[in-house]
């Protein structure tokens, strides 16, 4: 006889969300994490406030995944948004819906998510093991248990491990390393929602500057593949914050040509720019160019801007022609970044690629190739956009495989 019915590796949203289902199944669950405390990510997700799903349309959360949404029709159908805000209301967790449908704990508060799964896994009887899960056990082309503090046996196991996004906080790629040995092909992971690296080596004299109501377009091969409105930040690398995050995901190949265009001040138009920076000269005439922008422009971008546009910094503003100000006009309104690549896949918030989909039945997430195997969450090769959309696709996949285990 075996100890669980189910033993579930990885206690962050997906698996905590799969214990859960078992065990109102009547599955005797032992759920195992090596960290001292479940869901260390998800605490940290949305800047600890947990933006948990997204309330938008089917048609707009499949639009949010460009990495197999495919996978994603029979276990989201089954466990959809709403399924996953009317379960935390019922755990006593008030909920709120933000710019872009993304959905919040009214309080703010990513640990009052994490309390409330971890509530629910205590009433239900799940076993929790703090323990490092050093192998899985197969006899006969079938899994018979795992390997950690000592041998625990099942005849089923739930790889819900994350991917390799932020290592510290556990995820460290160990889903990827138990799927291998146990003969099933991984995508190689690479960064999604990552910070950017930058050619301009004039974004570290811009370090530590965060622009907000900014408008941020990044092209790939001269076309426009994300246009937003929001936050950003310059770091001694290139660029980071919500804006560049979400960019990077519409980054499929870091070989291409990737642009990052930034409009300074995108609630005015040429025109009232033009009339903007020009009733700034005649107020004070004799001023050196170099020091006419202080009202329009943070301290350490004038430097950069007064440079690109190519205008003496000592040049009196009553001298500068119509001409040379639409130049400063466009590089406000336009100002350019060329991507090299992504930073470190640790920085990431979320992996892209994993384990084969196709060695997956996206109905129950059983493994093909493994009786008794499943998987759940990042560990699979479907990622997403910010906004919520990873978070649901953890829910909703730890939910089929909890259902089928």
């Amino acid at each position: 006889m075996s100890d669980f019915d189910c033993i579930v590796i990885g206690g962050g949203p997906a698996g905590m969300m799969c214990a859960l289902t078992a065990a109102d199944r009547g599955l005797s669950v032992l759920l195992c994490e090596k960290n001292a405390e479940l869901g260390r990510k998800l605490s940290i997700t949305g800047k600890g406030r947990c933006n948990l799903t997204n309330d938008c349309g089917r048609d707009e959360f499949f639009a949010n995944i460009p990495t197999n949404p495919r996978f994603m029709y029979s276990s989201y159908s089954a466990f959809d948004k709403d399924s996953v805000m009317e379960l935390f209301e019922s755990f006593g967790v008030p909920l709120k819906v933000e710019r872009g449908n993304r959905v919040f704990p009214q309080s703010d508060r990513a640990k009052d998510i994490t309390q409330a799964l971890e509530r629910a896994l205590t009433e239900r009887n799940v076993k929790i093991l703090t323990a490092k899960v050093t192998d899985i056990q197969v006899e006969n082309g079938a899994v018979t248990g795992i390997r950690a503090d000592r041998t625990y046996t099942s005849c089923s196991v739930v790889i819900a491990c994350g991917g390799a996004s932020y290592p510290k906080t556990g995820s460290d790629g160990d889903g990827y390393r138990f799927a291998e040995k146990l003969g099933h092909t991984v995508i190689a992971p690479r960064p999604s929602l990552v910070p950017l690296v930058c050619e301009e080596k004039w974004c570290r004299d811009a370090m530590g500057l965060s622009l907000k109501n900014i408008r941020l377009d990044l092209f790939t091969d001269g076309k426009k593949v994300f246009s937003e409105q929001g936050e950003m930040l310059f770091t001694h690398f290139g660029v980071s914050g919500p804006l560049v995050l979400s960019a990077s995901g519409h980054i499929r190949d870091i070989n291409k040509k990737h642009t990052l265009v930034i409009d300074l001040k995108p609630a005015l138009d040429e025109k009232k720019l033009d009339e903007r920076i020009l009733r700034d000269m005649k107020e004070f005439p004799n001023r050196d160019y170099i020091n006419s922008l202080d009202r329009l422009l943070p301290r350490k971008l004038i430097p950069i801007v007064a440079k690109l546009s190519g205008i003496a910094f000592d040049r009196k503003v009553n001298s500068i022609t119509r001409e040379e100000r639409h130049v400063l006009l466009s590089v406000i309104k336009g100002l350019e970044l060329t991507v090299t690549s992504f930073r470190p896949i640790d920085e990431a918030i979320v992996t892209s690629g994993g384990v084969s989909i196709k060695e997956i039945d996206p109905k129950t997430m059983r493994s093909k190739l493994v009786d008794g195997l499943f998987f759940a969450g990042e560990v699979i090769d479907v990622d997403a956009y910010t906004g919520g959309f990873n978070l649901q696709i953890a829910f909703s996949t730890g939910h089929a495989a909890g259902e089928n285990v």
